[in-house]
């Protein structure tokens, strides 16, 4: 899954990782764990431990198992990250965030109550390119009345419609939206602008909305859900009634 909104989001749940207790005996183990396989260059070893899909930054693609973990492991880990990790303390740099797992630092490494890695919120040289170039490609790639932005969030697929989000600058989000099968270098069938995130709770869940007269778009993005729960849904609400609701898919292009 695509999605720097996921990055976003961790951004806005480690904001008081100041306040957490050091890592209780427990997640010093785990942490301590993970330092040594960094160190040992244990490659096959981590990928193990990983929650898959391990989510990139958007638009660089999803690690999505273990023989791609291992096959990108050194574009992620790069030496000053690897670096980072190695010279950490389990008892000073690793905190115990609860429910929500132990985390290095401000969160550049996450792992989950069973030590297992779900997050990685660094980008190497590498993948600062790699984005960069993968965003230049987008953009020529799109109709030229939305073919400027600072960041892609996210591209939804629904029954009816293919949505894109993006940010302007500064949480200014923007949304493009066509009929499905249409191609996205085609002219919009609607473009709206001054979006909102709304993040809901602590499980990640969050929603872009976005208003046009009396009605309202809202994109919600589904992280934590009900086991049958699609990816993210798209509802159209005319005033406070509810008059379209489709589940989404989460794309790339």
């Amino acid at each position: 899954m695509k999605r720097s909104y996921l990055f976003l989001i961790l951004s806005i749940l480690i904001s008081d990782y100041a306040s957490a207790q050091e890592a209780s005996s427990e997640y010093q183990i785990f942490a301590k764990r993970f330092i040594e396989n960094v160190k040992s260059n244990k490659k096959e070893t981590l990928a193990d431990l990983v929650v898959y899909p391990l989510n990139r930054e958007y638009p660089i693609p999803d690690i999505i198992d273990k023989a791609d973990f291992i096959k990108r492991y050194d574009e992620v880990f790069d030496a000053n990250f690897k670096s980072e990790i190695i010279k950490s303390n389990p008892k000073k740099n690793w905190y115990d965030m609860g429910l929500r797992g132990t985390m290095l630092d401000k969160g550049s490494i996450w792992l989950d109550v069973d030590g297992r890695l779900t997050a990685v919120n660094y980008l190497s040289k590498f993948e600062i390119d790699l984005r960069k170039k993968l965003i230049a490609a987008q953009k020529n790639g799109l109709d030229e009345s939305i073919a400027y932005f600072q960041t892609p969030i996210c591209i939804l697929e629904t029954d009816k419609f293919t949505i894109r989000i993006d940010d302007l600058g500064k949480k200014n989000y923007r949304f493009a939206s066509w009929a499905a099968g249409k191609k996205m270098s085609e002219k919009p069938d609607m473009i709206l602008y001054n979006g909102k995130l709304i993040v809901e709770g602590i499980g990640g869940n969050h929603q872009y909305e976005f208003t046009n007269d009396k009605y309202t778009y809202e994109c919600a993005i589904i992280i934590l859900g009900e086991k049958n729960s699609p990816p993210a849904r798209f509802t159209i609400y005319q005033g406070s009634k509810k008059i379209l609701i489709q589940d989404a898919k989460i794309v790339s292009r």
